[in-house]
């Protein structure tokens, strides 16, 4: 297999992590809205686990794109 295409090929396995990324988002977000709905008074409560997972999860997709941008323009 010719180096450049493995490169291709590994960066685009790599993307697939920001679809899992936004996948994420969107569960957290509707579990907690789903949550509130149910119980306003707790939501407060669970507002810093919400922000919590969202930075984890976007910080999981930044890394997966920073991957796939290495592989494409590092040596």
């Amino acid at each position: 297999m010719d180096p450049i295409a493995a490169k291709y090929i590994g960066a685009g396995i790599a993307c697939l992590g920001m679809g899992g990324a936004g996948i994420g988002v969107g569960m957290i977000f509707s579990q907690f809205l789903n949550g509130a709905l149910r119980n306003p008074s707790a939501s407060q409560g669970q507002f810093a686990n919400l922000i919590f997972g969202f930075a984890v999860t976007e910080a999981l997709g930044i890394f997966s794109l920073l991957i796939a941008l290495l592989l494409l323009f590092a040596v």
